[in-house]
C-alpha cells in the first residue's frame, strides 16, 4: 500500500491491518505524522504533536505484537484528540490563552481507555477556546481558526474543529470531542465526518475540561460508522470519579451492526427542527431519508410539542450559570485574557440567580417526558437536521465583523441543544455536499443508551448512500 491508500483505510480496517502483520504501527504512525505536519498545518487542525515520541510509542507496539501482545482492538493504531482531555505533565491549553500552559495532575478516564485498547495519542487538536466562545463555525484568533478540509475558505464547524477537520482530512483514524449544544454534531457535519454523541453519562468525562457539567457528553469523530462504534466500545462504561457515569452495561456495538435498518421506524416533524432548515440542505436531507427507506426503515411523520421552546431556554440557563461558575475567578482576575466573544458569553451567567438555576434543572425531566411521548411512543428514533443552512465562509461567518452572530448562533444550535438538554444520543451523518461542495448532514436522535440501534441503521445508510466511499479533495 502506498501512503494515500494508507491514510485512506478505516479505523477498524487499519487496526486489523496492524494486528494481522500486513502493516506496522511504524508505518502507519509516520504516514499520518507526514499529513500533520503538511495538511495539519495548513488546515491549522493540529495544535501540538511531539513526532519523535509518537514514532517511539509506535515502535515499541510493533515490539509488543512481535512478542505476542496484543494490547487490544485498537493496538498501534495513532488518534489524536481535542486539546480539552487532560494527560499528566502534559499541556492541555483548552483553545485558550489562561491554560496555555496548564499541565494536569491526572489523565481523563477516556485516555486510560484508549491506552488500554492499545491505541496510540500522537496530538492535539483544535477546538474553540473553552469550546466556547464563537463555536458556530470554529473561529479562535488565540490558536488560528481551522480550515475545512472539502472547501478551505470555509469553516469546520465548532467546538470540536481541530478533531472534524483533521479526520475528515486523513491526519489520523479518529479522535475525541465533546458536544455540550453540538460540538460533536455540528462539525462533524460541516466536514462529512460521522459523529457521535453518547447518552449522557455513557462516557465518563473525568479529566475532560468541563463547560456545563449538566450537558456535556464526550463522545468521538470517525470517518465511518463502524468506526464510531468501535471507539465508542472503547471508551464507554462506569467510572466512579464521575458522578453522572453511567452504570448500565455496555454492549458490543459492532457486532449486530450489519443487521440492517428493516422494520425501524424513524420520526420525521415538519415543525420544531425543520422550521429553519435552507431549501438546499433540505434536498439534502430528503435524499437521506429516501436511502433510509430504501434501506427498509418506516419513516413516520410526527408533529413536535411546543415545549421544545422551553428546552432551549432551560439549556441556555444550564449552561450560562454552570459556565460561569467555573470561569468566575478568571472572568474577574483575567478578563483580557479572554477573546471578547468568550467573555460575552460567559458573563451574563454570573448574573443568573440560583434559584432559576435551579428551577430550570427541575424543568428537565417535564420536557423529556413530553418529548418522549411525542417521539419514542411512536418511533425508535428521530431524523433531524444539524446545520441548517450551508456553511458560510470563515470570512462571512467572522464575530468580529458579523453584527447578526448572536442570530447565527441561535440559529444553528436550534436543532441541537434540545438534545443535550434531554441526555438522549445522537449520531451525525453526512448526507451531501452543498453548491460550495461543503459537506450537509444530519442527525439521528435515539433513546437512552440505544446507540446500538444508531449505530445499526446509520450503518444501513451508510451502505445505501455510499457515502463512507468519499473523502475531501486532498
Amino acid at each position: 500500500m502506498n501512503d494515500d491508500e494508507i491514510a485512506d483505510l478505516s479505523l477498524n480496517t487499519v487496526a486489523a491491518c496492524i494486528a494481522d502483520g500486513r502493516l506496522t504501527s511504524r508505518e502507519v504512525t509516520r504516514v499520518c505524522l507526514d499529513r500533520i505536519a503538511t495538511l495539519g498545518r495548513q488546515h491549522r487542525s493540529v495544535v501540538r504533536c511531539e513526532p519523535g515520541a509518537a514514532l517511539a510509542a509506535a515502535e515499541r507496539a510493533d515490539e509488543e505484537l512481535a512478542a505476542g501482545r496484543l494490547r487490544g482492538p485498537l493496538h498501534g493504531v495513532p488518534l489524536a484528540h481535542k486539546d480539552m482531555f487532560y494527560r499528566q505533565g502534559q499541556v492541555s491549553a483548552c483553545g485558550s490563552r489562561i491554560l496555555a500552559d496548564y499541565r494536569p495532575d491526572h489523565t481523563a478516564h477516556v485516555l486510560k481507555r484508549l491506552d488500554l485498547a492499545g491505541a496510540l495519542d500522537i496530538a492535539r487538536l483544535n477546538m474553540t477556546e473553552f469550546a466556547t466562545g464563537a463555536p458556530v463555525y470554529g473561529h479562535n484568533p488565540i490558536t488560528g481558526t481551522p480550515r475545512n478540509p472539502w472547501n478551505t475558505d470555509h469553516g469546520t464547524g465548532g467546538s470540536s474543529s481541530g478533531p472534524a477537520s483533521a479526520v475528515a482530512a486523513r491526519l489520523i483514524y479518529g479522535a475525541l470531542a465533546s458536544d455540550t449544544g453540538g460540538s460533536i454534531r455540528v462539525p462533524a457535519s460541516c466536514c462529512g465526518v460521522v459523529g457521535i454523541m453518547p447518552t449522557y453519562g455513557r462516557v465518563s468525562r473525568y479529566g475532560a475540561m468541563p463547560l456545563s457539567t449538566s450537558w456535556d457528553h464526550v463522545g468521538a469523530m470517525t470517518r465511518t460508522v463502524k468506526d464510531s462504534a468501535l471507539m465508542l466500545g472503547v471508551i464507554a462504561g462506569h467510572d466512579s470519579n464521575d458522578p453522572a457515569s453511567n452504570t448500565s452495561p455496555v454492549p458490543d456495538y459492532v457486532s449486530d451492526i450489519e443487521d440492517g435498518a428493516k422494520g425501524v421506524r424513524i420520526a420525521v416533524s415538519e415543525d420544531y427542527f425543520y422550521d429553519q432548515v435552507d431549501d438546499e440542505v433540505r434536498r439534502h436531507l430528503d435524499t437521506s431519508l429516501a436511502s433510509l427507506r430504501t434501506a427498509g426503515a418506516d419513516i413516520v411523520h410526527i408533529r413536535l410539542p411546543e415545549s421544545l421552546d422551553e428546552a432551549l431556554e432551560t439549556h441556555r440557563i444550564v449552561f450560562q450559570f454552570e459556565a460561569a461558575q467555573y470561569h468566575q475567578k478568571w472572568i474577574n482576575d483575567r478578563p483580557d485574557d479572554y477573546t471578547a466573544w468568550t467573555r460575552q458569553r460567559l458573563a451574563p451567567g454570573l448574573d443568573i440567580p440560583a434559584e432559576r438555576y435551579a428551577e430550570a434543572l427541575e424543568q428537565r425531566e417535564r420536557l423529556l417526558a413530553e418529548f418522549s411521548a411525542t417521539v419514542f411512543d411512536q418511533a425508535d428514533m428521530l431524523h433531524a437536521p444539524v446545520v441548517p443552512t450551508p456553511v458560510p465562509t470563515i470570512a462571512e461567518s467572522d464575530p468580529d465583523t458579523r453584527d447578526d452572530y448572536l442570530e447565527l448562533s441561535a440559529r444553528v444550535s436550534h436543532t441541537t441543544r434540545p438534545v443535550n438538554a434531554f441526555h438522549l444520543p445522537a449520531l451525525s451523518l453526512p448526507a451531501g455536499l452543498d453548491h460550495n461542495r461543503v459537506p450537509v448532514g444530519f442527525q439521528l436522535i435515539g433513546r437512552p443508551d440505544d446507540e446500538a440501534t444508531l449505530f445499526r441503521v446509520g450503518r444501513a445508510y451508510e451502505c445505501e448512500s455510499g457515502w463512507q466511499t468519499f473523502g475531501p479533495p486532498i
